[in-house]
């Protein structure tokens, strides 16, 4: 049996280039400075230089000599394996490069971090091949030597191909529970893969509790976009909080046509909020949304209504106050106090909003622990504005835009 040195044959580690052809295939020195025989090192070298000059399915054949070769050590195997996976890798036969990742990782001769790696290369290699079983299997073989969140992304992938898309949802929600039961952030991708899943899978209630993690952790427009449209949608939805969901809008600059400003402004003057009318239109007007184009003119009248309403309102203040409590009517007061904190006048119009909601015989109460949440809001009371929104309740959408509320406070869009 005639033996020689990896080195007598050129075959060192540098002379191979293993690195230059596909990254995870070097050999490791003390592999590389083991004996093999003669038979085996011609054509391993000879394999080199094909794949050197691009000729990877050469390589391929010129490896198969080796299969008749007998009485390989381990290590003559290894360094051909080694060649083989490179070489497969390259040429697109991908069930050679498994067979050969596959022998790899079973020889013990890899360290913990090439076994990784080639453990995610087979993985690959039968995803690219379909094989999604097989590629499961390697996964979870994988994982049960130690965490990795790029295969466990891997093996959701591979059941929403297979189209088990309950235990891709299963799996997502593991990972999103063991976020925050650390204390960290749910990943971006990780919700947006669990809504589309949801949302294939006909999960309506799911699917918005999911969008809501994305508004709240990562303010988009897209996301608050989804959550209003759907509250607004709502079976049961009341119209009489289309004011609320703008007044939300326009906290995180949502938006972004004349009509919406000019049906924000209107509805604030109905309420009596002079002052926000001003400071909407002031806005739209601002962001060059208003004060444009064919109906430049309908805008200015609605200034001018809304400067000419403040101004009587404030003048007035007084009597329109003394009738309201003589009247008893603590639905008027309700709103004068929101007016009286848009109109800088926080601790007067808070108290008193807090003093109608306790007096009750409000139409609307829901309604009205709501606004004197977003009342909280526009006054910079932030605390306040949070532990008020929580207490509101209802079926008709108030529950639904008090949490975004909170939301939109804690984690503004920017």
């Amino acid at each position: 049996m005639i033996k020689s040195r990896l080195a007598h044959l050129g075959l060192a580690m540098a002379a191979l280039g293993f690195t230059a052809v596909t990254p995870v295939i070097g050999l490791s020195t003390a592999y590389a400075a083991e004996t093999v025989r003669a038979e085996i090192g011609g054509p391993l070298q000879a394999a080199q230089k094909m794949m050197s000059s691009g000729n990877a399915k050469g390589a391929l054949a010129e490896l198969r000599k080796l299969d008749n070769v007998g009485n390989k050590t381990a290590n003559e195997s290894y360094l051909i394996e080694r060649v083989r996976a490179a070489a497969a890798s390259s040429a697109g036969d991908y069930d050679t490069a498994a067979k050969s990742f596959e022998n790899l990782i079973n020889s013990g001769k890899l360290s913990a971090a090439e076994s990784a790696k080639f453990s995610e290369g087979l993985v690959g290699i039968y995803m690219r091949g379909k094989e999604y079983g097989k590629a499961n299997a390697a996964i979870n073989k994988a994982l049960a030597k130690g965490d990795s969140p790029q295969l466990r992304g891997y093996l959701i992938q591979n059941y929403v191909s297979m189209g088990n898309i309950n235990e891709a949802m299963k799996l997502l929600n593991n990972d999103l529970r063991a976020a925050e039961k650390a204390g960290r952030a749910p990943q971006e991708d990780q919700l947006k893969m669990l809504a589309n899943l949801q949302n294939m899978s006909g999960d309506k209630q799911n699917y918005v509790g999911t969008i809501e993690k994305l508004a709240q952790h990562y303010p988009q427009r897209t996301y608050w976009e989804d959550l209003l449209n759907r509250v607004v949608s709502k079976p049961g939805f009341s119209s009489r909080l289309n004011i609320d969901v703008l007044r939300l809008k326009l906290a995180n600059n949502l938006l972004k046509k004349p009509s919406d400003y000019m049906e924000l402004a209107q509805l604030v003057l109905r309420d009596g909020a002079a002052a926000e009318a001003v400071k909407i239109i002031e806005k739209g007007y601002k962001a060059g949304i208003l004060g444009t184009g064919a109906d430049a003119g309908r805008h200015q009248r609605l200034k001018d209504l809304a400067d000419k309403t403040l101004a009587d309102n404030t003048k007035n203040l007084a009597t329109n106050e003394a009738a309201l409590v003589k009247a008893g009517d603590n639905n008027g007061l309700l709103n004068l106090g929101y007016a009286l904190v848009q109109a800088g006048q926080a601790d007067k119009g808070l108290k008193m909003m807090e003093e109608a909601i306790k007096a009750d015989g409000l139409r609307n109460p829901e309604d009205a622990k709501l606004r004197l949440g977003e009342a909280f809001a526009a006054a910079g009371k932030k605390q306040q504005a949070i532990s008020t929104l929580k207490t509101v309740g209802g079926k008709d959408g108030t529950a639904e835009l008090a949490r975004y509320w909170i939301m939109a406070i804690n984690h503004p869009m920017s």
